[in-house]
């Protein structure tokens, strides 16, 4: 992994599952070269580890974590596996070629899941886990366990997975709200018991994994943060399975925003827009147009109110600069709650430089026409002013 570089800040570690857990969403699926096309976005980004796949599962995801592998050299390359030594050993094959290769491998610990999923017990469990660990240890240094179903996992339980896991040789323990089901401040708690209870955890990193459900993903991740986990799993555009993971893009501008004077990451926020897009036609899955910072109204103003605050000063009603997230500007959008501050702004982008009186004339015929469509878009605009100042058009 990349070292911190401000002393003083704690270094956060972005580990990237779009290419694992968010290509499991129905008809997302890549070939092994769109994998690796973004997999090379992912490392100009600046994620610290790439979830490259899950190389048991298929011969086409064996072929792109390989891929993977073999070119990405300045970000972790992790392959996931279940708590199966053949699953292990392929995992291993995948990344015999990363120059920092990770091995993701785990096991449920809720009751649920050691009753109803692998008709186990919890002592049995924990032999698994340490097994799985040690084995993996076998072929890589750096070892991830996932504890699945941590969210509704018993808090005294999951501390003692997590104590004999670390004593295997584990290096990173991810505590994964599989379900989506913690609130902010449980999800936390639970953070902050591992911290408080677990012997040897201060020689691991605590990792978030954290599933949109209830819509809690990003709050729930950052509750980890700010009580000792020190890496978030995440995704572009928040996709995964169900309702999706944590987005990426929000954990970012969270931590860069909120966070500045206490945490580090290496994410260049200027790219977010852009891989944003890459994501959303690789996988044809539409970004929902108010979705935080990378969705196409994110940085759009419609209301008079908000438009004459933002005209007047950008933070008004914006707390990140678009050029933050690689937008170019903020969008005044023409329709019908408009108003004149807006009306002026968007005619002198379309050469027309308007006086008070004829403001007041633009804005009658313009409120008629923004009544009978949604948008008034350029070339309605244009049509307009043309029309009503012909000797300022020419």
């Amino acid at each position: 992994m990349k070292e911190g570089h401000n002393m003083n800040k704690e270094r956060i570690y972005i580990f990237d599952t779009t290419l694992r857990d968010g290509e499991q969403v129905p008809g997302c699926k890549l070939n092994p070269q769109q994998k690796l096309k973004l997999a090379r976005e992912l490392q100009a980004l600046g994620v610290d580890v790439i979830e490259a796949g899950f190389p048991i599962s298929s011969p086409g995801d064996f072929e792109a974590v390989e891929l993977i592998a073999k070119e990405i050299r300045n970000t972790t390359i992790c392959g996931l596996s279940r708590s199966i030594e053949k699953d292990i050993v392929e995992t291993a094959r995948a990344l015999k070629y990363a120059k920092m290769p990770r091995i993701h491998t785990g096991i449920g610990t809720s009751d649920i899941h050691i009753f109803h999923k692998f008709n186990s017990t919890r002592e049995k469990i924990i032999e698994r886990a340490v097994s799985a660990v040690k084995f993996a240890k076998s072929f890589v240094e750096d070892v991830e366990f996932y504890a699945e179903d941590a969210g509704r996992t018993e808090n005294e339980y999951l501390a003692k997975v997590c104590e004999e896991v670390i004593k295997a040789g584990a290096t990173v323990l991810n505590i994964p709200d599989t379900t989506g089901y913690c609130l902010p401040h449980e999800y936390g708690e639970k953070i902050k018991y591992l911290i408080d209870n677990v012997k040897g955890i201060e020689n691991v990193i605590l990792s978030t994994h954290c599933h949109n459900d209830l819509g809690l993903a990003t709050s729930n991740s950052i509750a980890g943060i700010e009580n000792g986990a020190r890496q978030i799993e995440c995704t572009i555009n928040g996709i995964g399975e169900r309702a999706g993971n944590a987005a990426l893009e929000e954990i970012s501008m969270i931590l860069k925003h909120r966070f500045a004077d206490t945490y580090t990451i290496d994410i260049n926020s200027k790219r977010l827009n852009h891989i944003s897009k890459l994501v959303s036609e690789g996988m044809s899955m539409p970004v929902q147009p108010n979705k935080a910072i990378v969705g196409e109204n994110a940085f759009a103003h419609s209301s008079g109110i908000h438009q004459d605050g933002v005209i007047k000063k950008r933070s008004n009603y914006e707390i990140i600069d678009p050029r933050d997230v690689g937008v170019d500007q903020s969008s005044i959008i023409l329709t019908a709650r408009s108003g004149r501050a807006a009306l002026a702004y968007r005619a002198k982008e379309v050469g027309f430089n308007l006086y008070k009186d004829q403001l007041d004339i633009a804005y009658g015929e313009f409120i008629n026409m923004a009544d009978s469509k949604k948008e008034v878009n350029e070339n309605d605009l244009q049509l307009l002013l043309t029309k009503l100042f012909p000797a300022i058009a020419s």
